[in-house]
C-alpha cells in the first residue's frame, strides 16, 4: 500500500530525503507521496523511513494503492531497472 501525506503537514522537509525511492516532493501546499515510486521501504528498510522521521504524524496507508508485499517488492525491482 502507498502512503499518503495528509493535511497536518507542516513542510518541514525531512521526509523527502528520507525517501529512497524519491517518491516524495513538495505539492501545491504540503508534500505529496508518488503511489507509483512509494514501496513503504520495503526492500531498503523496516519501516516507512519516512513515517520513522514525521515529527507531526501527518503520513497514512493510502486506501486508493492497496499493494500486497510481493507487489511492493515488484514495483521496488521496476524502479531499480530505470
Amino acid at each position: 500500500m502507498s502512503l499518503k501525506i495528509n493535511e497536518l503537514c507542516v513542510n518541514c522537509d525531512v521526509c523527502e530525503p528520507a525517501c529512497p525511492n524519491q517518491a516524495i516532493a513538495q505539492g501545491e501546499s504540503i508534500y505529496v507521496i508518488d503511489p507509483a515510486r512509494c514501496t513503504e521501504c520495503v526492500g531498503h528498510y523496516d519501516e516507512p523511513q519516512c513515517v520513522m522521521v514525521c515529527p507531526v504524524e501527518c503520513i497514512d496507508p493510502d486506501p486508493e494503492f492497496v499493494e500486497s508485499q510481493t507487489q511492493l517488492l515488484d514495483k521496488l525491482r521496476r524502479l531499480q531497472q530505470e
